[in-house]
Order: C-alpha cells, then sequence, then structure tokens
C-alpha cells in the first residue's frame, strides 16, 4: 500500500456528499447523518448478530431500489431509528427525493447503535435530532471524530461490563488514488478490543480488574465459553463507505462487505452474535473504476476510521478513552 501513490484526504473533500452530526453530550447519545443530494447508488452488508436497521431490505439487489439520498447513523438502540424520519422531513422540504406527484419521497436507510447503558437511557436520538442533524450537514460543518455523532455514546470492550471497558466513538477516513476517492465514516461501538492493524497493539478494549493492562476480549470470552447468559450484549460497529466510483447496485453491495474486511482487521473479536455490525456503501458514479480497486480503498478507509474514532474519543462517565489510559 505505501510504495504506491495513495493518498489520505479530508473526509469532507468527497463531492457530491453532505455529513452532518448532532449530539446531546450529557444524555451520551447522537445521531449522523451522510446525504447525497443527487442520489447514490447504494447497498449495505450485515454481520454482526444483533443489527438495528431501517429500510435495508429496499437495497438488496433483488430488489427495485437502487439509490438513496441519505444513511442515518444513530444511537438510542431501536429507539433511535426514529431520527430517520426527521431525515426524510429535512428532504422533503427541500424537494430532494423521488418525485410521486404529490410530494417527493426521500430514499433514507438507518442503522443504529446501542448507547443506552452510558448517558441517560430516557434520552435518545429522535426525529427532531436527524432534522438538526440535516441542518448542520448543510451549513458546511467540518466532520469531527470522537464523542460526537453516532459515536457520543459508543463503547468498546464491554464483555465484563462498564468497569473495565472502554471509550469508543465516530471516525472518518478518506483516499484517493488519481481521481478515484473512497473513504468512510464509522461508529465505533464494539463488544470486542481495537487493534492497530500494522502492529497488533491494543488501542482500546477490555482491561484487566486492576486495570492495569488490557485482558483480552477473545481472551475473556473463550473463558466463558460454557455461559450462555448475555453479559456483554448492546454494542455495534455502523458505517457508510462513500466513493465517487461508478458502480452499480450489485457491486455496491459487495463493496459494503469488502468494507467488512476493515472492521475484521481491527476488532478482536468481530461481528459477535452481540454486534450488529453494518457497512452501507454510497456510489456518486463520477469516476470508472474496478470492484477490487475501490474494494482495497474501501477496507483502508474503514480501517481507518475506526482508528480515528477511538484515538479521538474523550473518556466520559467512567469510562477511559485510550488517549487517556496509561497502559
Amino acid at each position: 500500500m505505501d510504495a504506491i501513490s495513495i493518498e489520505p484526504i479530508n473526509i469532507n473533500e468527497i463531492n457530491g456528499f453532505k455529513i452532518g452530526q448532532v449530539q446531546d453530550v450529557k444524555a451520551a447519545t447522537g445521531c449522523t447523518v451522510i446525504i447525497c443530494e443527487k442520489r447514490a447508488v447504494c447497498g449495505v452488508d450485515v454481520r454482526g448478530g444483533s443489527p438495528g436497521t431501517r429500510d435495508t431490505d429496499a437495497l438488496n439487489p433483488v430488489n427495485n431500489r437502487k439509490e438513496v439520498h441519505a444513511i442515518t447513523l444513530a444511537g438510542g438502540s431501536t429507539f433511535g431509528l426514529d431520527a430517520a424520519g426527521g431525515v426524510m422531513r429535512f428532504l422533503e422540504e427541500r424537494k430532494i427525493g423521488r418525485d410521486v406527484g404529490l410530494t417527493v419521497v426521500p430514499n433514507v436507510c438507518a442503522a443504529i447503535l446501542f448507547d443506552l447503558k452510558i448517558g441517560d437511557y430516557k434520552i435518545r436520538p429522535d426525529a427532531q435530532m436527524g432534522y438538526c442533524a440535516c441542518m448542520d450537514a448543510f451549513s458546511g460543518t467540518v466532520f469531527q471524530s470522537g464523542n460526537y455523532g453516532a459515536g457520543t455514546g459508543a463503547t468498546v470492550g464491554t464483555t465484563c461490563g462498564k468497569e473495565r471497558a472502554m471509550k469508543g466513538g465516530i471516525g472518518s477516513s478518506a483516499f484517493h488514488y488519481n481521481d478515484l476517492v473512497v473513504g468512510a465514516v464509522i461508529a465505533v461501538n464494539c463488544v470486542g478490543d481495537v487493534c492497530a492493524p500494522d502492529t497488533g497493539e491494543t488501542l482500546a478494549g477490555i482491561r484487566t480488574p486492576d486495570g492495569s493492562r488490557f485482558a483480552g476480549s477473545e481472551s475473556v470470552i473463550l473463558e466463558r465459553y460454557k455461559s450462555k447468559e448475555d453479559l456483554f450484549s448492546g454494542n455495534t460497529i455502523i458505517g457508510t463507505i462513500l466513493t465517487n466510483a461508478r458502480l452499480n447496485k450489485d457491486q455496491a453491495t459487495k463493496l459494503a462487505a469488502l468494507g467488512q474486511n476493515g472492521i475484521a482487521r481491527t476488532v478482536r473479536p468481530t461481528h459477535t452474535i452481540f454486534d450488529g455490525d453494518t457497512l452501507f456503501a454510497m456510489c456518486t458514479g463520477e469516476v470508472n473504476a474496478s470492484l477490487d480497486a475501490v474494494g482495497i480503498l474501501a477496507c483502508k478507509a474503514v480501517e481507518q476510521a475506526i482508528l480515528n474514532g477511538i484515538k479521538n474519543a474523550e473518556s466520559f462517565d467512567g469510562y477511559p478513552s485510550s488517549k487517556d489510559l496509561n497502559i
């Protein structure tokens, strides 16, 4: 990868997309919206065993819908799917959507993560928060990583509960190779540990009872192999791949699947039965590119977006962040 000219860029530099975020810091929840006014061919891939999604069946390649206008990522568990209604209202007011004669119907898909055990569980992303995230997107704001948007209440390494878990967050990364651009926005809220793929170093995850070192989520789960009790549910990595590549719906679906490799490179274990790992892929169709080439950059972008979210997370409510932990 380092021998060729793959250059990092800011996620806001990808043409055709607007990204907005809103959060309630005290409640530790929020939502992130990725809007493509001119529509984007879209696919989705779900690998975790506990997903929470909206309107993803329409993205199945055998079904009619080929494009979306926005993806909503939110906290609040399934309650947070309400945020997508506010995104639809905002887009309808601006005539962004499928023209059905009487009005326009925006195609808005969504995925949520579980953050009810941090902050105030009674406050969840709702339609108003989704609407405000769209306003933020259209204001030209710069994307912020860490405790923002859907990553506000994200946590990682939760197998043994809050006392040994750490703070997660939302992150972004983008790369270009000549005129091909691929990026990712990822909210990191996983059961497992987040590790640097090049070195294997653990950046965030479950800690030993005294907090002096990392315990290793895979080891802890294996030690409990006889237990059927759900001691660590309520997680998920959710996100969106953004690219200017010209892909059809089948290829966009495969691209979302390839992006999951970026999660597998950084999270241990990944795609557990208690995660709801869901990735969307949005393609504006400006550049001819092979699926394999786009997939290489997508994996890299997802991988680095996860690391970006963890490195920028802030400690909150007893969950230490990676940058505040001395291990």
